[in-house]
């Protein structure tokens, strides 16, 4: 189970990559880079990952955070609300609601390095940052639906 704040995590990462004589690059990968997602449920998978990136000869480990912020709560807030039919969304308004809670938190991380010409990226994320992203798809599917009143 994760902490509900990556904040402690982020710290030891860059104490750690720092104690590997290696550098760290403010970046995302994002989906459009050929990447490999590693996968290790053990608590210190990123370590591995961290030795993994020096023993490719990375000189640099990219590094990206979320810290969920007020503002992505109202715009969420807006879009459940903009969307939806009355008393429809009532779940997903509760849900986002709930996330007051950890605004202000790291609720994601990503680390990163290239190796002949793949990203290899490991990733961790809170259960509330979870369920921010799939609030986040729901909204986006409210977008996509199409409504044909041609017939009317």
């Amino acid at each position: 189970m994760q902490p509900d704040n990556l904040i402690s995590l982020k710290d030891d990462m860059i104490a750690f990559i720092a104690g590997h004589g290696m550098r760290r690059l403010n970046g995302y990968v994002t989906e459009e880079v050929p990447t490999v997602v590693f996968e290790d449920d053990s608590i210190d998978a990123w370590k591995d990952f961290v030795e993994h990136a020096k023993a490719a000869g990375a000189p640099f480990v990219t590094m990206s955070e979320v810290i969920l912020e007020k503002a992505d709560i109202v715009l969420l807030l807006d879009q459940i609300r903009e969307h939806a039919f009355p008393d429809d969304a009532s779940e997903e308004l509760d849900d986002a609601e709930y996330l007051v809670n950890h605004v202000g938190k790291v609720g994601y991380l990503q680390l990163g390095f290239a190796h002949q010409g793949v990203m290899f990226i490991f990733e961790i994320a809170t259960d509330w940052y979870d369920s921010f992203q799939s609030l986040m798809d729901i909204v986006s599917d409210f977008g996509s639906i199409v409504v044909d009143d041609h017939d009317e």
